[in-house]
């Protein structure tokens, strides 16, 4: 079982990494980054349109190692019909195959939330917890770390930390990679969006293919990707569970954003009394970038599955996701 990671942890210790071979690409390539949480809550209750109820002890866990194997095989393809993507990314292009070009390997990391619980609950008490997750989804949680691992995908487990804060401090180490041409990560939540970096760091939705650079989170929040703590801290996250301040909608946030900058810039009688509140919400809405997660993004690379992965295969049925992966390696 892969140990989970606690804060402290974290800083003491190297996180698991899959077996990788001993080269290293001198090309300039792409980092993905996945949200494993959410792929898994996506898969699960997508899965039920068909089952009609009946889970599947793994169901949900093979569908989000589908996923993460069609990005390797688009990043592996697109070696001989080059990338996908093309035009500005803040206009919604498609994102099938978003690669650097030339890219033949893939670099890949999956952030999963080994339980929902974080140092954000002792914040705010109303911050979401586990309560209310169903136990057919929670059983399949750890499952989802070790078949990524033994599919050799580098994966983080968080204690403490949030899944988003490990993504939020992936793309932090990555960016600053001069091999790193582009990162690009894998999620919806609006809170990744204050990761974003002009054209350098993107944000994909991979459902609805697309994906949104800086200029794109600005035209849909109507602030740059570093106040989107700011925006979120006075209008609030239902699913975050701190409910903003009274009164702020999303479009008057904005508009004291554009004027004033970050909250601590506000003048005292912007905000009267709820300004410290505000930035209570604020400091639940940064994301943590200096979890110590990796050192050197080459660790990231896809070097095929590990031997354990055909027990895994054989444990959720799935004998094709093998097939794919020793494919995909070239074996």
């Amino acid at each position: 079982m892969i140990p989970p990671r606690s804060i402290n942890q974290l800083r003491e210790a190297k996180p698991f990494t899959p077996l990788a071979s001993s080269h290293v690409s001198e090309r300039f390539y792409v980092v993905h980054l996945v949200d494993g949480t959410y792929e898994l809550f996506r898969h699960f209750y997508g899965l039920r349109r068909f089952t009609k109820g009946k889970d599947r002890p793994y169901g949900a866990v093979v569908g989000v190692l589908q996923t993460v194997l069609n990005m390797i095989d688009h990043v592996k393809d697109s070696v001989s019909r080059g990338p996908l993507v093309k035009g500005s990314a803040s206009r919604g292009q498609s994102v099938e195959g978003f690669v650097s070009p030339g890219q033949s390997d893939a670099y890949i990391g999956v952030a999963t939330d080994h339980v929902i619980e974080s140092f954000r609950n002792r914040l705010w008490a109303g911050y979401k917890t586990g309560a209310g997750i169903e136990p057919a989804l929670l059983a399949q949680f750890h499952p989802l770390e070790e078949a990524l691992a033994a599919m050799g995908v580098v994966v983080w487990p968080m204690i403490e930390l949030e899944a988003d804060d490990a993504l939020a401090s992936a793309a932090h180490i990555a960016s600053k990679d001069k091999k790193v041409e582009k990162v690009a990560i894998w999620t919806p939540d609006k809170d990744l969006a204050q990761c974003v970096r002009g054209t350098r760091v993107v944000q994909i939705d991979g459902r609805r293919k697309t994906i949104r650079d800086a200029a794109g989170i600005r035209e849909k929040f109507g602030v740059d990707p570093p106040l989107i703590p700011d925006l979120l801290a006075l209008v609030g996250d239902a699913a975050d569970g701190y409910p903003g301040i009274p009164g702020i909608g999303a479009k008057t946030a904005a508009q004291l954003l554009n004027r004033y900058g970050e909250i601590e810039n506000f003048p005292s009688n912007v905000l009267g009394e709820q300004r410290d509140r505000a930035l209570l919400f604020k400091n639940l809405a940064t994301l943590r970038t200096d979890a110590p997660l990796f050192d050197n993004s080459d660790t990231l690379r896809w070097c095929g599955p590990t031997p354990a992965f055909a027990k895994w295969a054989d444990r959720m049925k799935a004998p094709r996701l093998l097939e794919r992966c020793e494919k995909a390696a070239g074996r």
